[in-house]
């Protein structure tokens, strides 16, 4: 329930932007704030929330952050101008960043085995489907809550969901005794939040031009991170625990390798949600529940496909993204090509069979990949861990949302507004960034296969990290 809002909240606002605008008389480059703020909030506070879930409790963090996001989504409905509704949603954004971790943490202290892959299942679903039916849900939300102020039950849909899951989460969560406390890092805390914040701000505000504006902020970015990852090692070889181990990439059969794979294939799974809406909305004229119905087939193959992904991943291993990143290459080009050549009254039509195959193959890429990433992780580094995965996705899933439309745009202008060649060569686009992403998996599906086995065992430390874990 938590990490479908906070997921489904991504989209969701994007098809309820134009009633906005209307009614609290903003400017398209305050408005957009709604939807850039919640995610740059959202991706930075993701690995210093992961890392606090380690050290103090994730069950503490994740009612905390629950319920500031359920406060947060009061007030955006409630907000009477457009600066207190970008401001509530900042904070929004934090509070879903603080939640996010607590998700993939929480299924990896509580669960081992198959049980853990068929739970991991379920959170893939709930990845896809809460990511693919935000467009189609604003849509039936504005359809029925009509009149100017109906946008504010975008918001307000949250409240009796989070309140539900809150209340269920303080009853079914079992309190464990957090790991070792430690001290925070506050160095790398300062220099990963500088870090992000240099990279994230450019891509959310593309819209406005921030790419072509703030160009500069991706190199000074990269010597933040390159510093950040040098100081992590320098706080290691003192013996002192640091934000983020990098062990995890080092060490972590499969973290790396995961962990790229996710931030490749978001660049291509965000972006193209956007696209889709414009091609359907202004190019073939859909209403906004319409364009939401004719991407439904993707969104039905994803989930049902991440559930039963779940239960074979821990007997097929990587091939399973492999296939799935395969079916999602064919799904969406075919449904490029539909959409370019078919009728135009029968394109969304004709497009479907297409995008329910790329659905399912992403449900065999999302929730597989969050197994076989995290499953060597040790328990105590869990929610720095998902942490940074989520921080891939949503930096991929930035990437995505800025370079997709501005191919988009750049193909409709300079062809005379031919909104079929420009929605076809922007999934070719996204195309690359998968293959690039079934590239690296397939890598690593042949590290495994020589090893004679699906899932090779993870080292006997992390079993026992597990157990200990558990026991506690």
């Amino acid at each position: 329930m938590a990490g479908f809002m906070i997921l489904l909240d991504v989209t969701i606002v994007a098809v309820a932007l134009p009633s906005m605008q209307r009614d609290l008389h903003a400017s398209p480059a305050e408005v957009q704030w709604v939807v850039s703020g919640y995610a740059l909030t959202f991706a930075l506070a993701l690995v210093l929330a992961g890392r606090l879930g380690d050290a103090i409790g994730r069950r503490r963090v994740f009612l905390l952050a629950l319920s500031g996001f359920v406060i947060c989504s009061a007030a955006a409905g409630a907000a009477p101008t457009v600066m207190l509704l970008a401001v509530a949603r900042l904070a929004q954004g934090l509070a879903a960043g603080c939640l996010a971790p607590q998700n993939s943490a929480l299924i990896q202290q509580l669960f081992t085995g198959a049980e853990r892959g068929r739970a991991f299942g379920f959170f893939g679903a709930t990845v896809g489907i809460s990511s693919a039916v935000g467009p189609i849900t604003g849509g039936l939300i504005l359809a029925l809550a009509t009149g100017p102020q109906g946008w504010r039950w975008i918001f307000y849909v949250n409240l009796p969901i989070g309140v539900a899951a809150v209340l269920l989460g303080r009853r079914l969560l079992p309190r464990v005794r957090p790991g070792r406390r430690g001290h925070l890092d506050v160095p790398g805390v300062l220099l990963l939040g500088a870090g992000m914040l240099a990279v994230m701000f450019p891509l959310v505000q593309a819209a406005s031009g921030g790419i072509a504006r703030l160009w500069w902020l991706f190199p000074v970015g990269a010597v933040v991170l390159a510093g950040f990852a040098v100081w992590e090692r320098r706080v290691v070889g003192r013996g002192s625990e640091p934000l983020l181990d990098p062990s995890l990439f080092t060490r972590t059969r499969g973290y790396a390798t995961g962990a790229a794979v996710a931030t490749l294939y978001f660049i291509g799974f965000s972006g193209v949600w956007l696209v889709f809406a414009l091609f359907f909305q202004v190019g073939l004229g859909f209403t906004p529940l319409q364009s939401g119905l004719a991407v439904t087939p993707f969104a039905v193959g994803s989930a049902g496909a991440a559930v039963v992904a779940g239960r074979l991943v821990d007997r097929l291993g990587r091939v399973l993204t492999v296939c799935g990143l395969i079916a999602v290459i064919v799904g969406l080009g075919a449904a490029a090509l539909l959409l370019r050549f078919a009728p135009t009254e029968i394109a969304a039509w004709a497009a479907a069979p297409a995008l329910l195959v790329g659905g399912i193959g992403s449900g065999f890429v999302i929730s597989p990949n969050v197994t076989m990433t995290l499953r060597c992780v040790p328990v105590h580094m869990a929610g720095a861990a998902g942490g940074v995965l989520q921080t891939g996705q949503r930096l991929g899933g930035a990437v995505g949302t800025a370079a997709l439309p501005g191919v988009y745009y750049l193909v409709l202008n300079s062809t005379s507004h031919d909104f079929r060649a420009a929605v076809a060569a922007a999934i070719a686009v996204a195309l690359v960034a998968i293959a690039a992403s079934l590239a690296i998996a397939a890598m690593d599906w042949r590290r495994d296969a020589r090893s004679a086995v699906a899932i090779a065992p993870c080292p006997p430390e992390t079993a026992h990290s597990h157990t200990h874990a558990a026991q506690g």
